[in-house]
């Protein structure tokens, strides 16, 4: 183990800055932190904005060209925070420098991708993991917990949903998560939750919806009906159009002997009496002016504390040597599932998982 870590960032918009804020704050919530960590390197697609980003981190360097980080000697720890359709280069180019890697999810952009990084695995020996944070708050790691010590008995069925409203007007302005669809943006997560809780899926059959056919971009909405290999069946949405909602992730697992339930907008909401009944606020993390808005208004309270804990959890896995979780198999199989699904929508049928 080194003494100090070296870490490189490739991509800085607001992805870039949620995982900056996982090593600014680490000290504050893990005595002693996992590993000494600085980052040294920022790469963007301009100049600019890697020389932004560089300044804010107090790093040593700010380069549009990522491979100055990925075929770097001297760095041992590359962040991908990037779009998704622009993953693979960078995952491909760290892993044969044998590179730690913590990557924004989805993995890539397509299972034809997935299936190269598959390929390339026996030759990594570095550690990886994916930024699949909702594994890591509080209530889902008890709800693991819990499932894994038999509290629901015999899982017989549940619903999962990730919702947000942000695609309901049809002038939003066009951003690369459109491009994207929601299956990859929102489904990753959803779809990795319930894996993570209930085990493999056997079979998907998955319906998508894109709310304006003449805007550019991919679906807006998918529902899928799942079964699992251990013959509970379920529903998982995925949504942009669910007017509304902000960042809204929750959960119901009914068992024969119990059942859970999790709304990851509870701590994302004020609650007001006004003599003439309860009122629901939405305040989210709308702060005033000096603040910088980030991480955004809309995002739930405590989700930068699941990226510190996902961070924290990557970290401690690189200083014990053993492999990251979720790790890159985890990422290939979630696109699995992601390719099935999108397959599923397009052919109308179930499509098997396998």
């Amino acid at each position: 183990m080194k003494d100090v870590y070296n870490v490189g960032f490739i991509g800085f918009g607001m992805i870039g800055k949620v995982h900056a804020y996982g090593y600014l704050n680490l000290p504050l919530y893990y005595q002693p932190v996992p590993l000494r960590a600085r980052v040294t390197h920022v790469c963007t697609s301009r100049a600019e904005t890697a020389e932004a980003g560089r300044a804010l981190l107090g790093a040593e360097e700010a380069v549009t060209d990522y491979r100055r980080i990925t075929e770097n000697p001297a760095i041992d720890i590359v962040h991908i925070c990037t779009p998704n359709d622009r993953h693979g280069e960078a995952i491909l180019s760290a892993m044969r420098h044998q590179k730690h890697i913590y990557c924004d999810k989805p993995l890539v952009a397509s299972w034809a991708e997935a299936e190269v990084v598959r390929a390339a695995l026996p030759a990594y020996r570095g550690t990886a993991q994916l930024t699949l944070q909702n594994r890591f708050f509080p209530a889902t790691l008890r709800a693991k917990q819990m499932i894994d010590e038999g509290f629901l008995g015999r899982v017989l069925e549940y619903r999962a949903a990730y919702l947000h409203a942000g695609s309901a007007d049809p002038n939003a302005p066009f951003k690369w998560k459109l491009a994207a669809g929601v299956i990859a943006d929102l489904g990753t997560h959803v779809f990795d939750l319930m894996h993570h809780l209930l085990g493999d899926y056997a079979a998907v059959q998955a319906v998508t919806v894109k709310a304006y056919p003449d805007r550019a971009g991919a679906e807006d909405c998918m529902l899928a009906l799942t079964r699992q290999t251990s013959g509970a069946v379920g529903t998982i949405e995925a949504s942009k159009l669910a007017t509304g909602s902000e960042d809204e992730l929750r959960f119901e697992i009914h068992g024969s002997r119990g059942a859970l339930r999790f709304n990851g907008m509870d701590a994302h909401h004020l609650e007001a009496y006004a003599g003439s009944g309860w009122t629901r606020l939405d305040t989210g993390q709308r702060y005033a002016a000096p603040a910088a808005g980030f991480p955004g208004p809309k995002f739930a309270i405590g989700w930068l504390r699941g990226h510190v804990a996902c961070l924290a959890h990557f970290l401690q896995a690189v200083a014990s040597g053993r492999p990251g979780e979720p790790g890159l198999s985890q990422g290939i199989y979630v696109q699995h599932v992601l390719d099935c699904a999108s397959r599923s929508a397009r052919e109308g049928r179930w499509v098997e998982v396998g």
